[in-house]
């Protein structure tokens, strides 16, 4: 299975992703350390770097994939682009595809969580956090995938559950 976070910047992504790859026994690739190892070894910022993150990430799934492997995904997913990337790369391999959205209804909560949020091996300065007006609305191929959207203000054990009961079901 191809398993694909979406949401924003300091929604708690990678924290429900990396839970759900625990319980899983999935791998969990993360599109931020790719695109802090790509800034870190002296690739200007202003290369398409995120781009590029994806676009490894996506390499990485492909390979998880092709071993038979379940994948976690941690990645904004903003844009129909970035979503329609996991829609062909799980056609490609004929697998399911569900999507596990995230986002936090509590506004001073997902404020002090960008503020606190460190990258490892983030460029100093470079912290481009998307808001919700950059978020687009689930169109095209990838609105018909099944999706679950989480609202991390909650515990994350009873989202964490509720991602579970979603993906096995």
């Amino acid at each position: 299975m191809l398993i694909a976070m979406a949401g924003l910047p300091g929604t708690g992504k990678s924290t429900i992703a990396g839970m759900i790859g625990a319980q899983l026994r999935a791998a969990v690739v993360s599109v931020d350390p790719i695109e802090a190892a790509i800034l870190t070894a002296g690739i200007d910022d202003d290369q398409p770097t995120g781009l590029a993150a994806y676009l490894v990430a996506g390499t990485i799934a492909e390979s998880v994939l092709s071993a038979g492997q379940t994948i976690v995904v941690d990645a904004v997913n903003a844009v129909g682009p970035a979503r329609e990337q996991w829609v062909e790369l799980a056609k490609r391999h004929g697998v399911p595809l569900k999507f596990v959205e995230t986002m936090c209804s509590d506004g001073d909560l997902h404020r002090t969580r960008l503020v606190a949020r460190r990258l490892p091996g983030a460029v100093e300065n470079h912290a481009v956090e998307q808001s919700l007006e950059d978020y687009a609305q689930w169109t095209g191929p990838s609105a018909g995938v099944a999706r679950i959207t989480l609202d991390t203000s909650h515990s994350v054990a009873s989202n964490v559950a509720a991602a579970l009961a979603f993906l096995t079901d």
